[in-house]
């Protein structure tokens, strides 16, 4: 149970591994810090966001380094960058379940989803 995220770099087809990302709890337009880390070479955080003693209901914001991430790999991306940073606003209703936030991304296209 808790929170947890998963990435996927959908021109590659492999995990996001080494892409920076960060988790804040949000207030309205007021967004607070929660934590930053760079996803593990599975694409994911080496712990959950928040286990399931300390996920709370309420709305999170998770923002993910998508330009910084193809960069690193040698994209040549235009200047701007179609996506710079991809930032996911969702809700947790229901505290006892498990919320999985799954990101597919491209430098160009991204998609997401509550998983399982």
């Amino acid at each position: 149970m808790g929170l947890s995220t998963h990435v996927l770099d959908t021109m590659h087809g492999c995990p996001a591994a080494g892409m920076s990302a960060a988790l804040y709890t949000t207030d309205g337009e007021a967004a607070t810090l929660v934590r930053r880390f760079v996803l593990n070479a599975d694409g994911r955080a080496d712990a959950p966001l928040y286990d399931a003693d300390s996920l709370r209901t309420g709305t999170y914001r998770l923002v993910f380094d998508v330009e910084g991430y193809f960069a690193a790999r040698g994209i040549a991306l235009p200047q701007p960058t179609f996506l710079g940073r991809v930032a996911i606003d969702f809700g947790i209703a229901d505290a006892t379940q498990h919320y999985h936030v799954p990101l597919l991304v491209s430098p160009w296209s991204y998609s997401t989803y509550r998983g399982s």
